[in-house]
């Protein structure tokens, strides 16, 4: 599982990342929102822990930002703040869980597992675009132009994911407990078939959209110029 750390105290940084590491969390760590930005931009994350007070621009900018961006990743808000009013403006900026500091690192680790059981989230747009498609979240309707295709649930679920992460390269590790739950035991094959239905479906409706294989790590979704 992996995470990124967004937090600008050094020494707390430090301590917590030790937690997560020792915990057998893989932990980016981070100091701003540059950087922040970097790593959101490089690959997908399980968890983001976002530290509210930031130089420059702070948690709550960072975290529009994201939403913004459609990255759908759940969020640990963490700060000194701790009014009501504090932790309404964390959530309704797009925190799934607002953690006030000091804390224990049990609390840390059992907020990140309630978030981690969570189903891929589909609160935002109903219509997701990307490239030269479209897809319905309700009617699960996959179109580009006249051509449609509808998809299965999972294959949903899975092309959302991507979508949603397009450019990221995303683990199968990552892909597997997102897309069908942490505590599921499907195998990896099953990944690769959707896959494989998901570039078929593509096919069908003529995108220039493809999914491409990322040897021995996992897959990544490119939005490709028509030719």
């Amino acid at each position: 599982m992996r995470i990124l750390l967004v937090e600008d105290d050094m020494e707390l940084c430090r301590l917590m990342g030790f937690w997560l590491e020792e915990k057998g969390y893989s932990a980016d760590i981070c100091q701003d929102s540059q950087e922040a930005f970097y790593y959101l931009g490089m690959q997908a994350y399980n968890v983001v822990i976002l530290d509210r007070m930031l130089p420059g621009i702070d948690g709550i900018q960072i975290l529009q930002r994201m939403r913004q961006k459609g990255i759908a990743t759940p969020v640990i808000m963490v700060t000194a703040l701790g009014t009501i009013e504090d932790r309404i403006g964390g959530l309704d900026a797009g925190a799934d869980d607002y953690l006030v500091k000091p804390f224990a690192p049990e609390e840390l680790f059992a907020r990140i597992r309630a978030l981690e059981r969570r189903p891929v989230r589909m609160e935002f747009d109903r219509q997701l675009a990307c490239g030269d498609v479209t897809m319905n979240l309700s009617s699960r309707v996959l179109w580009k132009e006249d051509k449609k295709v509808e998809l299965s649930k999972k294959e949903m679920d899975l092309l959302e994911f991507l979508i949603r992460n397009r450019g990221q390269i995303l683990t199968r590790e990552l892909l597997l407990n997102r897309v069908w739950g942490l505590d599921s035991a499907v195998e990896e094959g099953n990944l690769d078939n959707y896959i494989y239905f998901l570039r078929r479906r593509l096919k069908q409706v003529g995108s220039s959209v493809t999914i491409k294989t990322v040897r021995s790590v996992g897959y990544s979704l490119e939005e490709q110029p028509e030719q």
